[in-house]
This record gives C-alpha cells, structure tokens and sequence, in this order.
C-alpha cells in the first residue's frame, strides 16, 4: 500500500491529505486565522470553583474563562504550584490523579483505584490562584477550551511528563520484546522528577534517536520553566507545533512512501524539522513545482467536496446520510437500490458492513467527535448484527482517536462516542448562514407579508404618521407588487397608510425594515 501526505500552501491556510492508493483517509486544515490551540501551555488565574459540577473555571486570556474538570486535575499540581511559589500550595489535594491509562500498561487494578480515588477527590482551589494548564480540547460554537492541570510535552517518539515519575509504552507497540526493550532504554535515559510515554513511531529506534529527542523535550520545559517565572497570569507560555508540522511529526513515518508540497518556504520549514527529528527521512520531502494545483494533480479536491456534502454514495447503489445536531452526529443508512431485491436480510447486512466500513472513514476525515447515532438498516438475525459491530470494531482500529460503542439494539440503533479534540472538517470550512442562521430553512414569502401586515396593525394603533418607507430584499418583489390590486396597495387601502416601497440586496430575505418617512428614522423594532 502506498502512502502519501500532499500539503496544500496558501496565503490563507494550508491543507494536508493523507492518502493510501490515492484514497483520502485523513485530512486537516491550519487557519492562519485560527491557529491549533490543542498542547499550549498557559499561566492561568482560577475565576471560578464550581464544587456541584465538579470543575473550574480558568482565566487564561481567551474569550470565554478555560473549562478544567477535577478529573482533569493530576497528582501533579502540587509541584506545579511549587514552581509558581504559590504560598498556598498546601492547600492543594494530594489524591487528584491524573489518568494515563491509554499510554501507561500499569497494573489495571492499581488504575481503577486511581480512577476512583481521582474521581472522589475535591481539589481546594481558591478563586484569584494561579495555576499552570494545558489545552486538551478547542474551542466548540460557544464553549471555551478545555484543560488539564497534568502537563505533557509531546515529541518524536515520546512525551515527556513533568513532576511525574511513570514510564508508558505505546499500546499499539504489542511485541513483547520490543516493549521490554524501550522501557529498559526509557529507564536508562529518564530525567529525574520526570515520566515518559514512549510513542508509537519509537518502535525499532535506537537509543541515540530517543535521547535526541528527549534531550529536545527538556530543553522546552526548561524554557517553559523561565517564561512561568518571568510572565504574569494570564498569559500563554509554550504554544505547540503547529497542525502541518505537528502532522509531520505524528504521521510521518518509514511507512509513509512520500510528502509532496507547493510551497518552497514550507518545503524549507519542513525539511529543517524532520532534519532534526529523523535525518532518515530526508530523501523521502518533495518539492511540488509545477503549476498546477498539487490537489487537483493527486485527485484530492475532488474527494474533499463529496466530504462537505450530507449525503455519501457508496459502490453498492446506498448512502448514508450525515446531521449535524447541537447534541450530536446522526447517520443514517439507507439501501438504495438494494432495497427492490430478494434475499432482503443478506442484502441488508451487506449494505450496513459497507456503510459501516463508510462511516469509519467518514468519521476520521470529517473529523467528528462527540456522540455519534447510526441508524442501520434492520436486521433481524442476532449474528448479523453482531457482524456489523465486528466490522466497526475492526475498522475503528485504524482510528487514533478514542472509540467507544455499544452493541447494534433491535431497533438497528448503533451509539457511538468519539474523541472530540477541534471543531470538525465541516464546522472548520463553513460558517452559518446569515439568512437562515444555520437551520436550512428559509421563512417562507407570504409569511414575510404577513408579519408585514400584522407590524402594519400595531403601527396604525398608535396613530403616529400616515407615511412609511418599506424597505424588502428583491426576492419580495412578486409578493408585493404583482397583480391587478398589488398587495402593498390593498395594505396602504386597509390601514390609510401611504407606503414607498424600497428594494435593498443588503437587507436579508427573511426580514423588512420600516422608516419614517418624515423623519428617516428606523422605526422597525419599535413595534415588532
């Protein structure tokens, strides 16, 4: 299988597909106007403690105060505020664990008491104190970013963990050998008062490659260390990578066969990381030189605008269909032309083993998170469903975010959650209508008239002026001028009003504006 990552440099933004055999299987986006925020450290001020849900609130300079749930508060925090030299350090809750399960394969008792230990602790922290955080999670619509108190630094092949003193291996490292083998070179190169999570990509490194990448890791919380004492709250102190070059350093791997890019000052910035993080590698950056669009060359930009669309063809003649709700993601999976056939339950299950392989990949390349519902086409064999689930396990195994499922109910409802960590592809490329403020749905024309008519009455009640200026967008032309008896003069006749009627494209179609016409006042809102 061949591998590639295509980035895309504008003025704007740059965009990064990876595919396999020329399938687009993820892709991500970096606003120069929205930056990633997920892994930036700040020195922030506690504005809140809400006890009754278990959580503070933080001031770190964004608009809205940082979300941080005690379950988010580590067993670190103490020596934190240590480095802070906050007086009232002692204050703080010893027995607030931090949860690295998905890293560390300690023993899963030992984690489940921590968990639960963790999960009973109540932190005493006091509104005006200072605390260290780290992003987890961005900015969702009119949520504010969610934060941890358990910093980690992330790197090539490993994560370094200040004030933590756990060594974790990768669980998709399964080789027994291979496992033992890094954490005797973790232990050999630890820093002390430090822990480390070996990542996936340290498989097979030497030991010099881990330690350069470590020795890289502590020269950056060192500088973290200065900025903490030299800034005052709020204040960022350490802002991760970038998405394009955090991607580099995640998903470039020996298996990826080449990275191509248009721009010669990002080619530049990328070779001058990866010579640094993997020298290997080198050979394998290209610069895409020619002038066409690099998307269009490698097919892309065509697959990306089937992936804004709600609905998604698949090979068999079905599609399933993907909404966006404030609570959560629906899919729906409909038969198509399947549906006409015989053998109806063999059909059915073929349908949903393909809109299940579907959605997996729907779902890492739009980047959605959050709840999920799918709504498969009903089986009525046991076994059959329990091959679907199977094959949405298997294929959530290709995923890097967290997964969790329940089994398909006999309605044929599956629920699913998903690590949410950013807005999603959609949300990211679009924003809400102005018309129609995000719903699809327009107020209907003769609807408009009416409310037209009904702001007339409460007008006329008041005796105020017998001359208006009625300000519409184009679109409201028919609905008010047409016919023999046009509707604006069967209103100016009904209330012994003389209106002028005024057409504005600026004015939106699913609202008028009303002025006087003596005065040039606004007076819309005055009796709306």
């Amino acid at each position: 299988m061949q591998k590639e990552i295509i980035i895309n440099s504008s003025s704007t933004q740059n965009r990064v597909a990876i595919t396999e055999d020329g399938n687009l299987v993820d892709f991500f986006i970096d606003h120069q106007e929205k930056k990633r925020m997920v892994g930036n450290i700040y020195l922030g001020r506690v504005a809140r403690v809400l006890p009754g849900i278990r959580a503070a609130f933080i001031n770190i300079g964004l608009k809205h105060d940082a979300f941080l749930h005690f379950s988010d508060i580590g067993e670190t925090l103490k020596d934190l505020q240590n480095l802070l030299d906050d007086d009232e350090a002692d204050d703080i809750d010893e027995d607030a664990i931090a949860d690295d399960e998905d890293d560390n394969d300690s023993d899963s008792n030992t984690q489940a008491q921590k968990k639960e230990i963790r999960n009973n602790a109540i932190p005493k922290l006091h509104k005006g104190q200072d605390i260290l955080v780290q992003i987890i999670k961005e900015p969702v619509k009119d949520k504010g970013v969610r934060v941890t108190s358990s910093i980690s630094i992330p790197g090539r092949f490993c994560v370094l963990l200040p004030f933590d003193n756990k060594i974790g291996i990768s669980k998709k490292i399964v080789d027994f050998k291979e496992r033992r083998r890094l954490r005797k070179l973790a232990r050999g190169i630890l820093p002390k008062n430090c822990g480390l999570i070996i990542r996936t990509a340290a498989k097979n490194q030497s030991e010099e490659s881990l330690l350069a990448d470590l020795k890289y890791l502590i020269n950056t919380w060192d500088s973290i260390q200065e900025n903490v004492k030299e800034k005052d709250p709020p204040s960022v102190v350490y802002n991760d990578l970038g998405t394009t070059i955090s991607v580099i350093r995640d998903l470039f791997t020996p298996d990826i066969s080449r990275v191509f890019v248009d721009s010669k000052k990002l080619y530049k910035e990328i070779e001058s990381y990866v010579k640094i993080i993997q020298p290997a590698l080198l050979e394998k950056i290209e610069y895409y030189k020619y002038n066409d669009s690099i998307f269009d060359a490698f097919k892309i930009e065509e697959q990306i605008k089937s992936l804004m669309g709600r609905r998604v063809h698949m090979p068999s003649g079905g599609h399933i269909v993907i909404e966006h709700t404030e609570a959560m993601t629906v899919i729906d999976v409909n038969s198509g032309r399947y549906a006409a056939k015989k053998q109806q339950e063999l059909n059915s299950l073929k349908t949903d083993l393909e809109a299940a392989r579907e959605l997996v990949r729907q779902l890492r390349l739009r980047d959605i998170g959050g709840l999920i519902v799918v709504d498969f086409i009903d089986l009525e064999d046991d076994k059959n469903r329990k091959k679907v689930y199977d094959e949405l396990k298997k294929e959530f195994r290709k995923d890097r975010a967290k997964i969790a499922m329940l089994p398909m109910t006999d309605f044929g409802i599956m629920q699913i959650t998903r690590q949410r960590i950013r807005q999603n592809i959609v949300q990211s490329m679009h924003e809400d209508c102005p018309y129609c403020n995000g719903s699809g749905l327009l107020t209907k024309r003769s609807n408009i008239v009416h409310e037209i008519e009904e702001w007339l009455k409460r007008f006329k009640l008041t005796g105020k002026g017998r001359s208006l200026i009625l300000k519409v967008h184009p679109s409201l032309k028919g609905n008010l001028k047409n016919g023999k008896i046009s509707t604006l003069t069967k209103l100016e006749l009904k209330y012994f009003i003389r209106m002028k009627l005024e057409f504005d494209e600026r004015i939106s179609p699913q609202t008028f504006q009303f002025y006087s016409a003596k005065s040039g006042e606004d007076i819309t809102a005055d009796f709306t």
